[in-house]
């Protein structure tokens, strides 16, 4: 389980530090089959910011998202891991910040490939990536890397109540 080291409190309004098990339980039951717009911010090799959609699930408090290895965000993340990802959950705005390294795990593959499929994705498991009839037009051409992500902090900005914006850091 992702275990947070430290929460802070960013709501000026005087609501109440938000839990993380609030946005965690709400990625755990929303992913894949919600269709989540998840948005994945790389660095390019100049130093300038790179925003792109993914389909990313969240499994076993581990965000995972797939890409082809000749796009920009999988080239960016060859030289430089650290990333950003922003989804808009039911009543609760969050961004993940960490870095995201590439699994080769053949089990792990296999069983976000299933989970994957589960959520009407047919992917399967080629080698040490996935591959699959079709995938998003900007993901290139097969095969499709998985990836996962390293959280180093999260904000979770809430629109619903109880209202309220937090900030947790993650023990590694």
């Amino acid at each position: 389980m992702t275990k947070t080291s430290s929460t802070r409190n960013l709501c000026g309004y005087g609501s109440d530090e938000l839990p993380w098990s609030r946005p965690r339980d709400l990625l755990a039951t929303e992913t894949p089959a919600a269709n989540l717009p998840f948005f994945l911010a790389t660095v390019r090799p100049d130093g300038r910011p790179h925003v792109t959609g993914i389909g990313a699930i969240w499994l076993d408090d581990t965000l995972y998202f797939v890409s082809g290895p000749g796009t920009r965000k999988s080239r960016n993340l060859a030289v430089n891991p650290a990333c950003a990802v922003s989804v808009r959950l039911p009543g609760i705005d969050l961004t993940l910040e960490g870095e995201a390294v590439r699994v080769l795990d053949p089990s792990t593959l296999e069983r976000v490939a299933s989970v994957y499929r589960s959520g009407g994705w047919p992917a399967r498991v080629e080698g040490n990536a996935f591959t699959a009839p079709y995938s998003a037009p900007s993901a290139g051409p097969p095969p499709w890397f998985l990836y996962r992500m390293t959280l180093h902090s999260a904000v979770g900005v809430a629109g619903a109540e109880p209202h309220g914006a937090t900030r947790w850091e993650f023990a590694h």
